[in-house]
């Protein structure tokens, strides 16, 4: 006789156990089968220790329980829910069903699983859910609504564990902070280099500015879960007066700070008329390309000068924070880091992939789903990232910034 996959509904593992080989090779080609027949043992165990063997007259309990048919039930396997018939049980004291425990603890496993998990973030509609997984032999997709469910419990843990990682293991040499965009409001990211050349999230609030205050406890809360800045760490900012006070007030003379030369050169310029703005974009970025230090500056000092006679405000611009674009000039690393610590760009480049993620959301309902799917994006993204250039070299820029804070450490005292 032969069996097919529909014979094997309320079948268990037993049953499958004395068949032929035929049957059992069949089995295998299904293993939602085999999986299926496992739970209905599990079920069927239960039922035995209320109710005793099918139609034994040995009743446990003093016959308080009987089998009382079955109703269609699900417990889902990966990806999928696979039906089941889970029996009932009356109980004859209470006049009532008694729910199967085993059931219950089936129904809490296997939530949703990383593929779907990952489907969702990618921007997968939980309306297509349907055409993305097979069509297995008798079962049947998850519903929209508790698609999204089971995602917004998953990632309100990736959030937590986003939140309350420790960063102790790690030994940073820089941290780039900038601000994002999403749905009027700013989501502010800061993200570490490791001295291995690692790109870490390490932390993200939501503010509606970027204002000192709710940085500072973004960057205080990344002190308390266990970053290490005694020995100092250069910080990668924009011209924002709101992240340069927040990290002066947390790191203090622990901070070496690189502000962002695309920005510097990009708020000159908006103070220009269009006709004279590529001759000035050029000379920035030659001076900026210089090799050395004093080279660089006096390019700079000579620009700030120039400005003076044709526009006072670009002149001011040029001059605010010139020394601290240059940081890394001065530290005698342009030729390694340039590319890397220059700039803003690596953060840049994580908020374009965090777009990626957060795009397909339209609607934005509130803070946690804010939140939950910037964690994420964040997680996801953290081992496709290609560790900085020139990474090999970063021990260099490790010794420079502790010599320098070891310098202000000695001026403070001398001060003093």
């Amino acid at each position: 006789m032969k069996v097919t996959p529909n014979g094997f509904d309320r079948k268990k593992i037993t049953w499958l156990l004395e068949q032929d080989l035929e049957v059992k090779l069949t089995a295998l080609g299904h293993y939602w089968e085999i999986s299926r027949m496992l739970i209905n043992d599990i079920l069927e165990d239960e039922v035995k220790m209320h109710t005793g063997e099918r139609y034994s007259h040995d009743k446990p309990h003093d016959g308080r329980y009987s089998r009382w048919g079955s109703n269609p039930g699900s417990v889902k396997l990966g990806d999928q829910r696979v039906r089941l018939a889970v029996p009932r049980i009356y109980d004859h004291d209470q006049k009532c069903s008694k729910s199967l425990k085993s059931y219950t603890k089936l129904r809490q496993i296997n939530a949703i699983d990383e593929r779907l998990f990952k489907a969702l973030l990618l921007g997968l509609s939980t309306r297509d859910y349907e055409q993305v997984v097979g069509n297995m032999l008798d079962s049947f997709g998850l519903s929209a609504s508790s698609v999204s469910k089971e995602f917004v419990e998953q990632s309100q843990k990736r959030l937590e564990d986003f939140d309350n990682r420790s960063l102790a293991e790690y030994e940073f040499v820089a941290v780039f902070i900038d601000g994002k965009s999403l749905a009027r409001e700013q989501i502010i990211i800061a993200l570490g280099i490791t001295i291995s050349g690692r790109k870490i999230p390490l932390g993200f609030i939501q503010s509606g500015s970027e204002n000192s205050r709710a940085i500072k406890e973004l960057l205080s809360n990344i002190v308390n879960r266990g970053l290490q800045y005694t020995e100092g760490l250069l910080f990668v900012i924009d011209g924002s007066k709101g992240i340069y006070k927040a990290v002066k007030e947390v790191f203090d003379a622990h901070a070496v700070i690189q502000r962002c030369q695309w920005h510097k050169r990009e708020n000159v310029l908006s103070y220009l008329p269009e006709n004279t703005q590529d001759e000035y974009k050029k000379g920035i970025n030659k001076a900026y390309n210089q090799e050395n230090y004093e080279d660089a500056k006096a390019d700079l000092k000579a620009i700030v000068k120039d400005l003076k006679t044709i526009n006072m405000s670009a002149s001011r611009s040029m001059e605010e924070g010139l020394e601290e674009t240059l940081t890394i000039h001065r530290l005698g690393l342009n030729d390694y880091f340039k590319r890397s610590f220059s700039t803003t760009n690596i953060i840049e480049n994580v908020n374009s992939q965090i777009e990626r993620y957060l795009k397909k959301i339209k609607h934005w309902k509130n803070s946690s789903q804010r939140y939950r799917w910037t964690a994420c994006a964040l997680m996801e993204i953290e081992d496709r990232m290609r560790r900085v250039h020139n990474y090999k070299k970063l021990y260099l820029l490790k010794e420079q910034i502790k010599a320098e804070v070891e310098k202000k450490k000695i001026n403070v005292k001398g001060a003093a």
